[in-house]
Parts: C-alpha cells; sequence; structure tokens
C-alpha cells in the first residue's frame, strides 16, 4: 500500500475534485514527438485520477477534457483528440462500470462530431445507475459561456413570470447550470506549472483549495493525487471566517 496513501484522513476528504490536465504537448515535445503524442499518452494518467478517487471513495472527480477554447487548435489536432475520445470511452466503459462508477458530461455538446455524442450518451447510460462514485467530463466546456447561458435562461424564466427577480439567489443560480447536481468543487488541481484556471468551473471553485503542480500531466500518478489530497487536509478552509471561529463550530 502506498505510504503517502496511509497518510490520508478518511474522515476529511473532498467532496468533489477537479482536475485541469494540462501539459500533454510539453511532455511529447521533451520527447521529440508531436502533441499528439502526449494526448495518447496521457490515457494512463486518467486512470491513475479515476482509481485514486475511487480508491479512498472521493464521490465527484471532474476532468478538464476539452475546453470550449479548444476547437480553436489545429484541425488535425482536434481531429485526434476526437478519435481518441471515442478510443478511449470503447475501452474504458466497461472498467468504469465495473468500478460502480457513474458518468456525467458537462458543455456544449451540440459542438461535438454526432459518433462522439453518441459513445459519451452510451457511456452515461451504460453507467446511470451506479453509486460509487461520479466522473464528470466537461467537454467543449466553457466556464464563462455556462454562467451566460444560466443568465439568459433565468431572464428568459423571469420574463415568462417563472421566477421572481427577488427570489434570484446563490442557490437559484446554480440550479441553472451544468453542475446543478453535483456539490462545490473543495479541491482544484492544474498539472504543468501553469497558475491559472483557464475558464474551468468559474462559479464552482468560489472556496476550493487550489493545487499548482510543476508534474506534465502524462507523469500524473496516484501517489501524487493522494499528495494532493495529504495538503488539501493540512489546510485550514474558513470560507470568510477566522479560524478560531471555525475551531469554535
Amino acid at each position: 500500500m502506498s505510504l503517502i496513501k496511509n497518510k490520508i484522513n478518511s474522515e476529511n476528504l473532498p467532496k468533489h475534485v477537479a482536475i485541469i490536465m494540462d501539459g500533454n504537448g510539453r511532455w511529447a515535445k521533451s520527447r521529440g514527438e508531436d502533441r499528439t503524442f502526449g494526448h495518447k499518452n496521457a490515457i494512463n494518467a486518467v486512470r491513475n485520477a479515476i482509481n485514486a478517487c475511487n480508491e479512498i471513495n472521493i464521490p465527484y472527480l471532474t476532468l478538464y477534457t476539452f475546453s470550449s477554447e479548444n476547437w480553436s487548435r489545429p484541425a488535425e489536432e482536434v481531429s485526434t483528440l476526437m478519435n481518441l475520445l471515442v478510443e478511449t470511452l470503447l475501452l474504458e466503459a466497461e472498467e468504469i462500470f465495473s468500478k460502480g462508477l457513474r458518468m456525467h458530461v458537462i458543455g456544449n455538446l451540440n459542438k461535438l462530431p454526432t459518433l462522439v455524442r453518441e459513445q459519451l450518451q452510451r457511456v452515461v447510460d451504460l453507467t446511470k445507475e451506479n453509486t460509487k462514485g461520479n466522473l464528470v467530463l466537461a467537454i467543449s466546456y466553457g466556464s464563462q459561456n455556462e454562467i451566460l447561458e444560466a443568465v439568459k435562461n433565468i431572464s428568459s424564466d423571469v420574463k415568462e413570470g417563472k421566477v421572481e427577480i427577488e427570489n434570484i439567489d446563490e442557490k437559484l443560480f446554480e440550479d441553472y447550470l451544468y453542475t446543478k447536481n453535483f456539490p462545490p468543487v473543495d479541491l482544484l488541481i492544474r498539472t504543468s506549472g501553469e497558475i491559472r484556471i483557464s475558464n474551468f468551473l468559474l462559479w464552482q471553485i468560489a472556496y476550493a483549495e487550489l493545487q499548482f503542480l510543476n508534474v506534465l500531466w502524462p507523469d500524473f500518478t496516484k501517489d501524487i493525487f493522494f499528495q494532493c489530497i495529504v495538503d488539501y487536509q493540512n489546510k485550514e478552509r474558513r470560507y470568510g471566517l477566522t479560524g478560531e471561529q471555525i475551531q469554535g463550530q
């Protein structure tokens, strides 16, 4: 058993971990390969994150799989990513199901190729009765677009008399987001050494702990994930209160 895993306090686990999986291109370049080589070799890192969450019973894991901005990348790279996503889902669907995980997908899915949408829906349907944990794939996702769509939909409901302006609060607003059925993010991890959020879950990470790792995504291991959990547990989460107030609760 991992020595780092043994340090984890099972009574103080985050309910929702989100990961910005960054560094595939640089990992490939350092090996004299093109960017697509990095994407293909990132699958083990994805498995490591999923398995680590499953082993310690973290109920929600959200992976930033493909951003709304990624559509602007070279066509060959986008095509490779889409094909790789389908291949991975075909290979991993049974594994996800057997672990008892339920898969969800968030984002502007209408932009995805038909085959990708169909494969995603197949795995969502296959796992919809699972209750061990939740794997959320953010695909064609951009948080600013998500928030704007929520504002438009609330405005439409106000106009139609379905919502009263004075009743609009944080809870109501969250009901219009893709993540309305998920808890807020407790821990956000980004690999590759970059220190930015990149339009990912901007509302949902309001009080999340943020960890930026100098590790390229294909090198991400279960022990790295476990260390992130240990570091998270060493933080005092105050939600705007003082440390004394938290200790007195």
